[in-house]
């Protein structure tokens, strides 16, 4: 049970209406029912998914870190949200369960991607030098890398606010991990 208001859609005023009944017209899924307490916030975070939406990460990418830090913050909202986004945008069920786990995507390329996120987690960002140029090594540029450091913050943000929340999981159960 979630442990902020809820705000329906259908009963939403104001900026909260307008973004209801705008861009997330059709999905109104929890996470965002629970941010509508604050339209400054929701709008924040739709502003910012958009924007990186429109950067040099693949979808697939996205995903990944999305998985990826989802997992290591222990939101199982985000976890469960991007394992069904994710294969909309053609990972695979293992690659999903790969990302969470830290195990190989089947990839080098990606692997060496999903690697430097979770080194970006584990080291609070502090990378080396050695982090920097495997992923760089792998083909990604130095706007990637911004844009990897940006996305992997925006999911920070919505794991905290799931997990806070405890926003009840509007999304296909995954599979556990073993």
């Amino acid at each position: 049970m979630p442990r902020l208001q809820v705000i329906d859609p259908a009963f939403s005023t104001g900026a909260v209406r307008e973004i209801f009944d705008g861009p997330l017209k059709g999905k109104h899924f929890n996470i965002f029912k629970g941010l509508a307490n604050s339209p400054a916030a929701l709008k924040a975070i739709l502003e910012f998914k958009s924007a990186l939406a429109g950067g040099v990460l693949t979808p697939a990418e996205r995903e990944i870190i999305a998985l990826t830090v989802g997992e290591l913050n222990g939101c199982d909202y985000c976890v469960a949200a991007h394992t069904a986004l994710g294969k909309k945008v053609g990972l695979t069920e293992d690659q999903t369960v790969a990302a969470r786990k830290g195990d190989s995507l089947g990839d080098p390329r990606l692997d060496a991607f999903a690697t430097f996120v979770r080194t970006l987690h584990e080291t609070r960002g502090v990378v080396g030098d050695s982090d920097l140029d495997a992923v760089k090594g792998a083909g990604y540029s130095d706007e990637a890398i911004v844009e990897i450091i940006a996305n992997y913050a925006e999911n920070v943000l919505t794991n905290f606010f799931n997990n806070v929340n405890e926003s009840v999981v509007d999304f296909p159960a995954v599979p556990a991990l073993v």
